[in-house]
């Protein structure tokens, strides 16, 4: 059975490398070396060899807008050009979101006097810092419990001891990279492409119930007690908001396999902090003179409210 396990955790591992190889960024243009911000207002574009300059500085050969907002499209004030004509700055009316990814659209790119075919590139923060970004993120700058109060049903029921609440948070962490990895992989191979995006919810929601029940039958067969002390709060996994709701994040940030990865990663380790937290001021409140009252569960919403107003002091904060 141990071996089994292991084999399994190994095709797991596999699975995800696979999925990195096979989903990049987005494709760039085999002309354009690299873009970037520059300043607060100005994105940087350098090309391979020089362009000519009458196609450079017409603002119409370019389309910016901020990957989440498709549909506003940025102002052009001005545009420079190097002297050796191989690198073009952009310069906007107003200053660009930085923490957010910007789709630049070079139409028809001029060199030489013949048309190189349009570019869509891809203008971000530095890479490594955007995917932390994006993990510390969903952890804990938009924690799925304490910003958008999804899962409180598990959230609630197995926070009343740190060893269920550890054991919970570690598997759901597990049910989450799982699911939304293989999620990603369905609708960027399948569903995109035959345009069954509206099957989404459906298909996730089928992903979502086979990974929990894998985990059911391996962690009944490994820890039959961690299996017991979690008791009906396994099978709610299925239900949990958060669950669904990174699936349905990454589909509609159209997120490559890396930043897949870490927001389930961010989204189910916040998920674990959020049940550390809670079991262990709860632990506590067991010593303590509560109102007969508030035992209970409505003492529960209470801290969870207090932790909610704590974690909104992270809102707003930028990383990289």
């Amino acid at each position: 059975m141990i071996f089994s396990v292991r084999k399994s955790i190994y095709l797991t591992v596999l699975l995800i490398i696979s999925l990195f190889l096979l989903g990049g960024c987005r494709s760039e243009h085999p002309f354009v070396k690299k873009t970037a911000f520059k300043d607060a207002d100005k994105i940087l574009i350098e090309f391979a060899g020089a362009v000519d300059e009458s196609w450079a500085r017409n603002p119409a050969n370019y389309t910016v807008f901020e990957k989440p907002d498709p549909d506003i499209r940025l102002i052009i004030k001005d545009i420079s050009i190097s002297a050796d004509h191989k690198k073009v700055t952009l310069i906007f009316e107003d200053d660009l979101n930085k923490n957010q990814p910007h789709i630049l659209t070079a139409a028809n790119i001029s060199h030489g006097g013949k048309s190189l075919g349009s570019a869509i590139l891809n203008v971000k923060k530095f890479y490594l810092g955007y995917l932390f970004s994006i993990l510390i993120g969903a952890m804990i700058i938009n924690n799925f419990v304490f910003t958008k109060y999804l899962g409180l049903c598990v959230f609630f029921g197995t926070s009343q001891r740190k060893s269920t609440a550890v054991g919970m948070g570690i598997t759901f962490t597990m049910v989450m990279v799982a699911s939304a990895m293989i999620s990603w992989f369905i609708y960027q191979f399948i569903l995109q492409p035959y345009r069954l995006d509206f099957l989404q919810i459906v298909v996730f929601i089928g992903l979502v119930s086979l990974s929990v029940q894998a985990v059911d039958t391996v962690l009944r067969k490994v820890n039959p007690v961690l299996f017991k002390a979690f008791g009906v709060y396994l099978v709610l996994v299925i239900a949990n908001c958060i669950i669904i709701a990174v699936p349905l994040i990454l589909a509609d940030n159209q997120y490559n396999a890396w930043e897949s990865l870490m927001l389930s990663l961010g989204a189910g380790l916040g998920f674990l902090i959020a049940l550390f937290l809670m079991s262990s001021v709860r632990e506590r409140l067991e010593l303590a003179n509560v109102p007969p009252t508030y035992r209970g569960l409505p003492i529960a919403f209470v801290l969870a409210g207090l932790f909610a107003l704590a974690f909104l002091g992270f809102s707003g904060m930028s990383i990289f």
